[in-house]
Formats: C-alpha cells, sequence, structure tokens
C-alpha cells in the first residue's frame, strides 16, 4: 500500500532561504519619520485649531484617519486600486501639503515650511526608486 501524495507539486514552490529581505535604508526610516509626524501634526491641528470636545474630538480623529486612509488607498504599496506614478504623486503632495498648511495654519509656519521640504525631498527620493 503506497502513502497519500500531496496535491502540491514541491519542486514549484519557492526556497524559503532564497527569499530576501526588505533592506532598511536611511531614505526608508525618513519616509516612516515623515508619514508619522505628517498624522501626528494633523491631530495636534485638530487638537488645537477647534474648540473642545466635540469638533475637537472629531477633527483630531478624523483628519489623521482620513490621510491614512487616503494613503492606503491610493499611495500604499499595498494599495487595492492601481494607480500610476502621476496619480500617487498627486496623493502624496496633497496630504504632505495638508499637514504642513495644518501647522501654518495653527501659528507656525517654519515647522510647516521645513516638514514640506523634508517630505519633498523623501518623496523625490522614493520616486526615483520606483521609476527605477
Amino acid at each position: 500500500m503506497s502513502a497519500p501524495q500531496s496535491p502540491v507539486d514541491w519542486g514549484d514552490t519557492p526556497d524559503p532561504h532564497a527569499i530576501r529581505p526588505r533592506r532598511l535604508d536611511g531614505w526608508t526610516v525618513l519616509r516612516v519619520l515623515v508619514c508619522a509626524f505628517g498624522l501626528v501634526s494633523l491631530a495636534y491641528w485638530g487638537y488645537i485649531a477647534w474648540p473642545f470636545p466635540v469638533p475637537g474630538i472629531l477633527f483630531m480623529i478624523g483628519a489623521p484617519v482620513f490621510a491614512a486612509v487616503v494613503w492606503y488607498l491610493f499611495r500604499s504599496p499595498r494599495s487595492p486600486i492601481e494607480t500610476d506614478i502621476v496619480g500617487k504623486t498627486i496623493v502624496e503632495v496633497a496630504l504632505v501639503i495638508a499637514a504642513g498648511a495644518a501647522w501654518i495654519s495653527i501659528g507656525h509656519p517654519v515647522v510647516g515650511i521645513v516638514f514640506i521640504v523634508v517630505a519633498a525631498l523623501s518623496g523625490v527620493v522614493q520616486f526615483r526608486k520606483e521609476t527605477r
């Protein structure tokens, strides 16, 4: 009597040791920090710019959640909606401008401008990586 055989052809499965982990470099770390600071900026703007409790809490939670959902839908590497590089760039620029404008609107223009410049630099480097 022979043993049951698997329906999977093991010759076609990739070698788990051949899969390379993603490389973590300084630009990736900067990119994560820029995204996190942008979300925190929108939450802080909701806290400072709107009266507490009702509209303040809504904007403090809603603005960063909305930005994160838009980023996930249109800009994320695992986005469920196929978007070309121009669409991704437009979404990213809009989100960066929104976070920078949040700082400018609450009276900290230097923080807003520095954030926009650093985010733009990070975005250009990411764009170059994606279009190689």
